[in-house]
């Protein structure tokens, strides 16, 4: 069920459209309630079953139907199973060691990894490109992100999308995942079975965030 509050926004919409005398479009009420209930789930409380290849594939076609300016698709995904999970944990708590991180880090560095049974690794990939900037590029990626995320929960898995310091180690990215120079990891895309739900949290003042210009 869409929540009172959540209710009240789309019937202010479609009342502001009436009046106006704006035809208003068919809307996808399923789509708008998922949108605005829409939660994270933290990755340390993510376990198995996670998807196979076959549930993955079309979680990963939702992803990379993205804006993408240009079409240049900047982007790939690396889709990381447990042996290659517990191969970057241990480089992950290496590099975390070599680089000085305090001995608390080095460890939450390693398990976000450990604990994982299946992440996407969301590859950010810009190409030359005379028309499209490099920084629309890593935009897209962000959004093949959020894309991943929403899909897997859409499709009744639990789903967190982090990055940490390893998603912009050199080190770390040539030796763990054999990216070129160009490349980083836009975000990891935890996904799996949610144990728990977690309590709603906090979200934005839109009166702080929104402003109206109209002149």
């Amino acid at each position: 069920m869409i929540p009172r509050h959540r209710l009240d926004i789309l019937s202010f919409a479609n009342k502001f459209n009436q009046k106006n005398g704006y035809l208003m479009p068919s809307s996808n009420t399923a789509a708008m309630e998922f949108l605005l209930t829409r939660r994270s789930r933290p990755a340390k409380t993510l376990t198995l079953p996670v998807p196979d290849r076959t549930s993955l594939m079309p979680i990963l076609t939702a992803a990379a139907r993205t804006p993408d300016h240009g079409k240049l698709e900047p982007w790939r995904f690396l889709v990381l199973e447990d042996e290659a999970l517990n191969r970057l944990a241990e480089l992950a708590r290496t590099r975390a060691k070599e680089t000085g991180m305090d001995a608390e880090l080095v460890e939450k560095t390693s398990l976000q990894f450990a604990d994982s049974h299946l992440a996407v690794a969301v590859i950010a990939a810009p190409v030359e490109s005379e028309k499209v900037p490099e920084i629309e590029q890593i935009l897209s990626a962000g959004a093949v992100c959020l894309a991943l995320l929403n899909a897997a929960l859409a499709s009744g898995w639990g789903a967190n999308w982090l990055t940490g310091p390893m998603a912009m180690d050199r080190t770390f990215l040539d030796a763990g995942l054999g990216l070129g120079l160009n490349e980083f990891v836009a975000g990891f895309i935890h996904i799996g079975t949610e144990k728990m739900a977690p309590p709603e949290r906090p979200r934005p003042d839109l009166a702080t965030k929104v402003q109206w210009i109209n002149k």
